[in-house]
């Protein structure tokens, strides 16, 4: 592959040169600034198609084409075949054919006979060749590409896209400045490039960085579901199952809830079950917070015992179950989903405001198969920022239900103030942060989050 090297004063005349030298097609693969100009390195498009030689096939047409042409398939040489005729215009009528003199005459050539009408003649029948039956040829098989040239083309790509990244970020920052500082800001703090893209979509170009930030967070705040004291689920009870991966605060959420119910309707209108008879000590912490409130606690070891402990409890105020702590990925996630299909059970989902959000969307697919009545956001105090769980939440669509943010039962669980878990995730990062994206890393990121979209709906499609 012939690469070139170009050097001009800006960039406007190496990318000139570039043109009129390897052709508008031709592939930027770098550019850098160098002292008195630009250079960029950039390949003819005409030289990517060495790096992959397309092998000339023989089509079925082209078989028939070089068969007409060959000798052996004329008609001449061919006994069976059927002749061809002349053109009706090339043959002579035999009225105008010369005839032999009469005796006596001179050798004259006689006056033709008028023809009779055209009309009147009958067509000579031309035999039409029937056409050979289609052959089904087998398709020939693909050609097995080798993984150091896929590696390389790949490779090629993932250059260009990021230039191109570059290039169309420095233009968004020029004529979007505002748009684009929010973006770096929802980057850092923690915000996925498909939530802000969505967020962004919409916003007005001639707003300035505060109103338009502000509008950000509306659009943000409209977008995230939670309940209010009307619809607190202590008030109106129910059958709660509190899931969610190990180390979340299931139990001590559990107990918080049980608390703020008692403390409302006393501890005659609540019942407490756990599911969680693997972990050492777990039945018994329970079993604490449950004789320090006066509730009783029951222990469901299986589907069998939990829909009995129900049936038993069907005129309790408030049933909470705390279930058995587990990854996401683990087989008892499907036995914990059938035991609770068969009972009039509604799952909350705990949410650890300090796990990435990447780990957070694969805990919701894994207990999105539950009647997921909506989560639970634990660890607030502990988060350094609440974009990432927060963006998850909004993404998916559950509903906000409690903020959990200390140990203290029942003190720390409070319901959720849209406007005060919008400004903590919105709060921007010192540009001191290693977390802080600066330059064109805004841009590569949005590039890499597009193309990372294209290719899992290239593999789904």
């Amino acid at each position: 592959m012939n690469v070139r090297k170009f050097i001009a004063a800006t960039a406007r005349d190496a990318l000139r040169k570039v043109k009129e030298t390897l052709g508008p097609d031709a592939i930027i693969l770098s550019n850098r600034g160098i002292p008195g100009g630009v250079e960029i390195m950039a390949v003819a498009a005409r030289d990517m198609e060495m790096i992959v030689p397309t092998p000339e096939r023989d089509t079925p047409r082209s078989k028939e084409y070089t068969s007409a042409a060959s000798p052996a398939a004329s008609p001449a040489a061919s006994p069976t075949a059927s002749p061809v005729p002349t053109p009706l215009a090339a043959r002579e009528p035999p009225q105008l054919r010369a005839m032999p003199p009469a005796p006596g005459q001179p050798n004259a050539r006689p006056s033709p006979r008028p023809l009779p009408p055209l009309a009147a003649r009958p067509l000579p029948q031309m035999a039409v060749p029937q056409s050979p039956p289609a052959r089904s040829d087998p398709k020939p098989e693909a050609e097995v590409v080798p993984a150091a040239v896929m590696e390389e083309i790949r490779t090629l790509r993932r250059i260009v896209e990021q230039q191109l990244a570059g290039f169309a970020w420095g233009e968004s920052a020029r004529t979007e400045p505002v748009k684009m500082e929010i973006l770096r800001q929802m980057l850092d703090v923690g915000f996925s490039p498909q939530a802000a893209r969505d967020l962004l979509a919409d916003l007005p170009r001639e707003l300035e960085s505060g109103p338009a930030l502000s509008w950000v967070k509306g659009a943000a705040e409209r977008g995230l579901l939670t309940i209010n004291s009307e619809s607190d689920i202590v008030d109106q009870g129910g059958i709660y199952a509190l899931v969610g991966p190990t180390g979340v605060g299931k139990t001590t959420t559990t107990a918080k809830l049980a608390a703020r119910c008692v403390l409302r309707h006393g501890a005659r209108k609540l019942a407490l079950v756990t599911t969680d008879g693997y972990r050492i000590g777990a039945h018994e912490q329970l079993r604490i917070y449950g004789r320090i409130l006066g509730v009783p606690v029951h222990l469901a070891r299986d589907a069998k015992d939990l829909r009995a402990t129900l049936r038993d409890l069907q005129h309790t105020h408030m049933v909470l179950i705390d279930t058995m702590g587990m990854s996401q990925r683990d087989r008892m996630v499907s036995e914990q989903v059938a035991m609770f299909a068969a009972s009039n059970v509604q799952s909350l989902l705990l949410l650890s405001a300090t796990s990435r959000g990447d780990t957070l969307d694969d805990v919701v697919r894994s207990y999105s198969r539950l009647d997921l009545a909506g989560s639970i956001l634990t660890k607030v105090d502990e988060a350094a920022s609440l974009a990432s769980s927060l963006d998850v939440i909004i993404r998916n669509g559950l509903r906000l239900y409690y903020v959990s943010n200390g140990q203290r039962v029942p003190e720390d669980l409070h319901l959720p103030n849209r406007q005060y878990l919008l400004h903590r995730a919105f709060k921007d990062l010192p540009e001191s942060s290693p977390h802080h994206l600066s330059g064109v890393e805004p841009g590569l990121m949005m590039a890499t989050s597009a193309v990372g979209l294209q290719s899992a709906g290239g593999q789904h499609g």
